[in-house]
């Protein structure tokens, strides 16, 4: 495939001038559009769809006069063939939005080389580059005071506490400001099942089902998680088929 075309939104222009020049010095990248503020990016992804040449991604400034980026992204979302979307930017605290508009990326300025070539791989991922595999869904997460992205694929269950949900690994847990039901539906084509109102299970995950007394149970490492009534049959036949299919390979 050829290089990526891509946009670069911020209305700073140093920091503009930047991002622009680390974004052409990837081997990956094509061509490299700028632009000043939310409405002119907006006319230059117009154009370049009505030139049948349409933009691959968008690396995107969230704090900007105008047109703020949240709002843009939520604009592109709408496109047809919408550009991947990679937020640049100084502040931590959109972190949840970025999720929500499912960005590619979310990098914090200074912009590390390093980081804009992670979040470039990613994109090129999304966009089936040849030797990229699918990329797992990413969540970001404080951990003090850095944000960092935890893939869905790291994650063995999630808990919901009111508004929050609290991810948990391997090696610790996480608690994010995302509703569990979002997390359901974002997450079911990963292999993740609703088994209570406050439960969410990646069910490669689960190594054992107990029945007794009409309740159930699923262990998920030592950990014990309640299935409710309503999720039991949904549950149990989904292992059953995933019993089913090991023994057939």
């Amino acid at each position: 495939m050829s290089g990526l075309r891509v946009l670069a939104v911020d209305d700073e222009q140093p920091a503009l001038e930047d991002v622009a020049y680390l974004l052409r010095a990837d081997p990956r990248i094509g061509d490299v559009l700028t632009a000043r503020d939310g409405a002119a990016a907006l006319r230059l992804l117009d154009r370049a769809i009505a030139d049948g040449r349409p933009i691959d991604a968008v690396f995107l400034d969230i704090r900007m006069r105008g047109l703020d980026g949240v709002v843009l992204g939520r604009l592109l979302t709408q496109f047809t063939r919408p550009p991947k979307i990679v937020f640049v930017t100084a502040y931590e605290d959109h972190a949840v939005d970025a999720f929500e508009l499912k960005a590619e990326d979310y990098l914090l300025k200074p912009v590390r080389p390093e980081r804009l070539a992670e979040a470039i791989r990613r994109v090129c991922g999304s966009r089936g580059e040849p030797g990229e595999g699918p990329q797992a869904d990413t969540i970001p997460v404080e951990l003090g005071g850095v944000t960092r992205f935890v893939a869905s694929t790291e994650v063995r269950y999630v808990e919901a506490q009111g508004d929050y949900a609290r991810l948990h690994t391997a090696t610790g847990s996480h608690l994010v400001r995302i509703p569990l039901a979002t997390l359901e539906e974002r997450w079911a084509s990963a292999g993740f099942l609703r088994v209570h109102r406050s439960h969410l299970v990646a069910v490669k995950h689960i190594d054992e089902l107990h029945i007794d007394s009409g309740k159930c149970v699923v262990r998920v490492g030592e950990t014990e998680i309640p299935v409710s009534r309503r999720h039991t049959r949904e549950l149990r036949d989904l292992l059953v088929r995933r019993a089913r299919r090991g023994q057939a390979q």
